[in-house]
């Protein structure tokens, strides 16, 4: 499937926008990305995503600052950047960023209905965005601080509110993944069908590390991250 790929403005937001050429409306996702922005390997992910069939959106989440703009090397000086990046940014801005971006897919005439996914941080930010009813399916990859709320500078209420989630929800987990331990994925586990969402698609794959589908590093799991690609997409399509 050939695809066009935009670079856009939302505000004070810059995302990149892919999807199908040819006309004709496709499901919008909106994509997190991981704590190093609009990288190289998160945009593959995108035109992956996007060959299957979707409009695909991906916002930078540290648009102000000195980080707007800046796609982040994969090294420590990255990851410190990363990280101070995430700790400047309340759940309030990232919640109101996310309101921006899915009113923009929303009014746009190639998109047909509203979907979210994320990667890490972007895991934890996709499953705040399911609080939005707009939202029909949320997939989140490895998401990092549910457990425990850790997300940005504040403690956040995502697991809290979980009964507020209407659309469908899948959750992928790396068997290995130091940030989500078992006894994290059982609290957040726990906490979800306490909050009455006992019909939630949960996958845990053997071997996987954190960001085992980001393909750079010796993380990356390229078999894993095929099926998690595909679970994704036949979860989005309603199986």
């Amino acid at each position: 499937m050939r695809l066009q790929e935009d670079e856009v403005r939302i505000g004070d937001i810059r995302a990149v926008v892919i999807g199908p050429v040819g006309g004709g409306s496709f499901p919008g996702v909106l994509l997190y990305t991981d704590i190093f922005q609009l990288t190289e390997s998160t945009l593959r992910s995108a035109r992956r995503l996007a060959s299957a069939g979707f409009v695909v959106c991906v916002p930078e989440i540290y648009p102000r600052g000195e980080l707007a703009g800046v796609a982040l090397e994969f090294d420590d000086a990255g990851k410190a950047r990363g990280l101070a990046g995430a700790a400047s940014m309340s759940a309030a801005q990232f919640d109101a960023d996310r309101v921006a971006v899915l009113d923009f897919l929303e009014r746009r005439a190639d998109v047909s209905s509203l979907l979210v996914t994320g990667f890490c941080i972007g895991g934890h930010l996709a499953f705040r965005a399911a609080f939005d009813a707009r939202v029909a399916a949320t997939v989140c990859f490895y998401p990092t601080g549910l457990h425990n709320g850790a997300l940005g500078s504040d403690v956040a209420d995502s697991l809290e509110r979980a009964a507020e989630i209407r659309g469908r929800l899948m959750v992928v987990f790396g068997s290995r993944d130091p940030h989500v331990p078992a006894r994290a994925r059982l609290e957040t586990v726990g906490a979800l069908y306490a909050a009455g969402l006992d019909d939630v698609e949960l996958h845990v794959f053997q071997g996987g590390e954190h960001a085992f589908m980001r393909d750079v590093g010796a993380r990356h799991d390229p078999v894993l991250t095929d099926l998690a690609f595909a679970e994704a997409v036949s979860f989005f399509r309603g199986r």
